[in-house]
């Protein structure tokens, strides 16, 4: 308003100089001159300044008008930009709290659950990353009464009693076609609930020629490893049965054959069983995760985690009570096989027709 104010006085101002120079007469001197004594000459630079002073005055004190108005406009619409910042803020605040509570609880529901899985778990044998060689890597414990119980056998029935994990003596190429293997025969018949089997004798005929040599190469280092380890006569180990591949993944069981977590031990469930080897064929944490193989000892339980190519082996009375986690994400690939001491449980490697 001010601003309009100034620019009114301003035109006033030159139309009353203006209208006091209308009637005019030509002064001696050169100039002209207006009645009422206002000069407004254009030959006299004195008369010149003295009109025009003032308006250069009225002048400088608008533009000065102007700054400040420009200077407080330029505040306000600083002001104005900040509090719709603040409001545009203000509108966020909600959602982005939301959001960080909710990441909050994910984050904590994650920890409930990893540390729920490590629970039972006092002490890990060894983990997936670790490379076990040249030796495998032997855990002693009391021999059971178990083998009381059945007929000794002398050079194979055990005499010290242990669990050991080896990675050297199944290579990762051999552990990759058994797995391409068990994958193709498991295709055709695995079970609708989280854990399949294949018996190895009964699948051999599906799986081919390949399968067969490479399991008996296999089979028979794995038992060579087992009877250095425990001091035994290999020639009187026998390859025993079930010998199979298996296939653990976590869906919901559907019958009491799916349920493979529980605990139990080896020579109590099967009978002939002396000495049980796992081989895996997947990784834990990338493959899958849960399906870890736990000993459930009296003072803790103990863990190996699983790692393709790697061998665990032990003696399969109830001093290695065992079992194995719930799978909870991917699939868990392995080869179970077992020898006995009695020659009348022994069986022959797969062949083919």
């Amino acid at each position: 308003m001010r601003s309009n104010q100034n620019v009114a006085f301003f035109f006033e101002s030159q139309w009353a100089v203006r209208s006091a120079c209308t009637r005019k007469w030509r002064a001696p001197g050169g100039g002209t001159s207006c009645w009422r004594g206002v000069r407004y000459g254009f030959n006299r630079g004195d008369d010149t300044r003295r009109v025009n002073a003032p308006l250069r005055v009225e002048m400088v004190r608008m533009r000065n008008a102007k700054g400040s108005n420009a200077t407080e406009i330029e505040k306000k619409i600083k002001r104005g930009n900040a509090l719709r910042q603040g409001s545009a803020w203000r509108g966020y605040r909600g959602p982005v709290a939301l959001l960080l509570v909710a990441l909050c609880v994910c984050g904590a529901v994650m920890w409930q659950y990893m540390t729920s899985l490590d629970a039972d778990i006092t002490e890990t044998l060894v983990s997936q990353g670790e490379q076990v060689s040249p030796h495998p890597r032997v855990f002693t414990v009391q021999c059971s009464e178990d083998y009381d119980n059945h007929k000794r056998y002398p050079g194979c029935t055990p005499q010290k009693c242990g669990r050991a994990v080896t990675d050297t003596v199944v290579t990762q190429e051999e552990a990759r076609v058994l797995r391409r293997l068990a994958e193709r025969g498991l295709a055709l018949a695995g079970s609708e609930g989280g854990a399949s089997i294949l018996d190895l004798h009964s699948g051999a005929l599906s799986m081919g020629k390949q399968f067969v040599n490479i399991y008996r190469d296999v089979r028979g280092r794995i038992q060579a490893a087992i009877a250095e380890t425990f001091g035994l006569d290999p020639t009187v180990m026998y390859l025993t049965k079930p010998t199979f591949f298996s296939r653990i993944n976590s869906t919901a069981a559907k019958t009491q054959h799916d349920e493979y977590w529980h605990p139990h031990i080896d020579k109590v469930t099967y009978g002939s069983f002396d000495y049980t080897s796992l081989l895996y064929l997947s990784d834990y944490g990338s493959d899958f995760t849960g399906g870890r193989f736990v000993f459930m000892d009296q003072n803790g339980n103990r863990t190996v985690e699983p790692r393709a190519g790697r061998v665990s082996f032990f003696s399969s009375g109830s001093e290695n009570l065992h079992r194995v986690e719930k799978v909870t994400w991917g699939t868990r690939y392995a080869i179970t096989v077992s020898f006995t001491c009695d020659p009348a449980h022994a069986i022959s490697d797969p062949t083919l027709p």
